[in-house]
């Protein structure tokens, strides 16, 4: 069984600051042990996107994987929010605004991440508590 028919799998970039901190949001609220992550500069991530018709050098989103399907944008982020506890699956609701007047908002924000929030010099590195989250392999 692949991975991704167990776990929805959130893959972001590794180095980016803001991306990191969504990464530890998400952890926070993933009640349900469902997501699994994986920087898009690592091996395993690159592996799995490989059955998916994606760039390996596609870094300008996160990327949310469920199944056969795959998600960019604001939609991965919404699809995400909808699986948080507390009041985040109530974003969900902002799935009814096109995409194209979604994605825009965080085109401007994912060409300014590292600007505004910062870059690290390596992708992250899970500590032992989260380590269980993460894909296996560097």
């Amino acid at each position: 069984m692949r991975i991704q028919d167990k776990f929805d799998i959130v893959m972001f970039d590794g180095v980016c600051n803001l991306c990191n901190d969504a990464v530890d949001f998400i952890i926070v609220r993933d009640k349900n042990d469902k997501f699994k992550f994986g920087a898009l500069q690592d091996d395993k991530s690159k592996d799995i996107l490989k059955g998916y018709k994606v760039k390996e050098d596609y870094l300008d989103s996160i990327i949310l994987i469920r199944g056969d399907q795959i998600f960019y944008k604001s939609r991965a982020a919404l699809e995400i929010a909808k699986n948080l506890s507390g009041l985040w699956p109530v974003t969900y609701a902002f799935i009814i605004i096109p995409a194209f007047v979604r994605d825009p908002i965080y085109d401007w924000i994912a060409r300014n991440r590292y600007k505004w929030f910062g870059k690290r010099e390596t992708c992250r590195f899970p500590s032992e508590e989260e380590r269980a989250k993460f894909l296996e392999g560097r």
